[in-house]
């Protein structure tokens, strides 16, 4: 059981030999959420406002992945795309899911599809929102994300760019935003993941044009039109890849849909992952 003081830190399970910290809500078909690559990021902070919207309808499942949040951070783990799709595998093995729907958010989208790609038998329908996973030159919000130093000041610049309304981004959340930074270990992980130069990175997350081509999920591709990490082209581009995919492109939005707007991609999520026929 989760603490209600602190919501961030659900169940654990030893997912692919991580130790991995996970969010749970409701029952029915599973969903996974993976979270993006922000500094201070947890499955809590980016799905905090999806997880009881989708739980009525799904077993929603929210992890952390390796080196973030409250799951294991291994000193000498080669992070990666592998590592966490397989970090994913991993997990819906220990908790008994045959098969999940997979929603990614930006590096998450990358871990969706590599998932698919792998383990095409434990994926059902894919949502990919603000997705990496292709080639694409990096974005100087993304660099500014990356390259993040603790510091009030920092955690304020990064959320302006995630974020299209500042109102929805105040110093109350960058606040408790860097503070979740500034944990013991939270830093050191983080840094030691995407050091500059950092287009190889980028570069290091994608799937093969092919291998994404051979996907068959019915997939829904979502984007905020004036995201300033990843480009929307990025969208445009998988939904030329991806024979069985959708796109909503959302104005007026950043890199945040679910927050932005959150009853909007709850309702168009929720539709799509109920939908028979995709």
């Amino acid at each position: 059981m989760s603490d209600p003081d602190r919501p961030e830190i659900g169940a654990s399970v030893d997912a692919g030999g991580m130790k991995t910290n996970y969010l749970e809500a409701g029952s029915g078909p599973a969903v996974v959420l993976i979270h993006g690559s922000g500094p201070g990021v947890t499955a809590y902070a980016n799905w905090r406002l999806v997880l009881p919207a989708l739980a009525p309808r799904f077993r929603v499942i929210a992890p952390d992945m390796a080196g973030f949040g409250f799951s294991e951070r291994p000193e000498k783990a080669d992070y990666g795309v592998d590592l966490w799709s397989e970090q994913v595998a991993g997990l819906l093995d220990a908790l008994g899911i045959e098969r999940a729907s997979v929603v990614g958010n930006s590096f998450g989208g990358a871990i969706a599809l590599r998932l698919a790609a792998r383990h095409p038998d434990k994926v059902a329908k894919l949502v990919l929102m603000g997705s990496m996973g292709i080639d694409f030159p990096i974005t100087e919000g993304l660099e500014r994300v990356w390259g993040y130093e603790p510091s009030f000041e920092n955690m304020r610049g990064v959320l302006d760019v995630f974020a299209y309304d500042r109102a929805l981004v105040p110093d109350e959340l960058a606040e408790v935003r860097y503070r979740a930074s500034t944990q013991p270990g939270f830093q050191e992980s983080y840094s030691a993941m995407f050091p500059a130069p950092r287009q190889r990175w980028v570069d290091a997350m994608r799937t093969p044009d092919d291998d994404i081509r051979a996907l068959p999920n019915q997939t829904l591709i979502v984007h905020g039109r004036e995201d300033q990490v990843i480009p929307v082209d990025n969208s445009l581009r998988l939904m030329q890849l991806v024979e069985n995919a959708d796109l909503h492109v959302f104005s007026h939005c950043g890199h945040w849909v679910q927050i932005e707007r959150s009853a909007d991609f709850n309702r168009l999520v929720g539709d799509f992952l109920a939908d028979d026929d995709g």
